[in-house]
């Protein structure tokens, strides 16, 4: 239950969070485009030199992203981060150089951002996914399993206690063939004139007759 509760509050959070981050985004997109057409207004086109510079480093990228997982209620969420950003500086030092670097820095922000929505966007799907799961297993147990259970328990109990209700009618079975004899040893002894209690002294007395005749 703490896990399960654990799992559905990192969800809420992951969402809350990916929510203000893409509202974020959006800003900083709309910063970044007005930055980028201020350096072109300056500096004029700036696409080819981008390019050669991405041509230049093809074998050795300017940002690269690290990943590792955290654990939340025994699943686990990717995490990226970025790695410090590797540029160059051959910009110039005018006014259009001055553009070109607020749009970079701009940009690297933007990349920031977008990295950071990777990694909550992945996370919120993998948790919801594991929370699915966990639901539909939840309600297998609710109901499957556990009615099974609870028909074998009751038939369990069922069985005892028909059992105990045999036990009960064998034992007044046996309490009626016992009274049935006595009443007739009784009846026998009535119809001999022999009382109950003489009858028992009768038999002691023959016991001790036997006695006598042993010694």
């Amino acid at each position: 239950i703490n896990a399960e509760y654990m799992g559905v509050a990192r969800f809420r959070k992951l969402l809350k969070e990916l929510r203000d981050v893409k509202e974020e985004l959006i800003i900083e997109m709309k910063k970044a485009n007005f930055s980028l057409a201020e350096a072109k207004y300056t500096a004029g086109d700036i696409s080819m030199s981008v390019v050669e510079s991405v041509r230049k480093r093809k074998n050795n990228a300017a940002v690269k992203a690290k990943i590792r997982h955290d654990n939340v209620a025994g699943v686990k969420l990717p995490v990226f981060r970025l790695l410090e950003f590797q540029t160059e500086e051959d910009v110039g030092i005018g006014k259009g150089g001055e553009q070109i670097r607020a749009v970079r820095s701009s940009f690297q922000r933007l990349l920031e951002l977008i990295v950071k929505i990777a990694s909550l966007q992945t996370s919120f799907i993998t948790l919801d996914e594991a929370i699915k799961v966990t639901n539909r297993r939840v309600n297998a147990l609710e109901k499957v399993v556990v009615p099974k259970i609870e028909a074998t328990i009751a038939y369990i109990i069922s069985e005892l206690d028909e059992l105990e209700r045999e036990d009960f009618f064998r034992l007044k079975k046996v309490q009626k063939v016992k009274k049935r004899v006595a009443e007739a040893e009784e009846l026998k002894l009535k119809q001999l004139g022999i009382r109950k209690g003489q009858a028992a002294d009768l038999l002691q007395e023959n016991a001790g007759f036997g006695d006598d005749i042993v010694a």
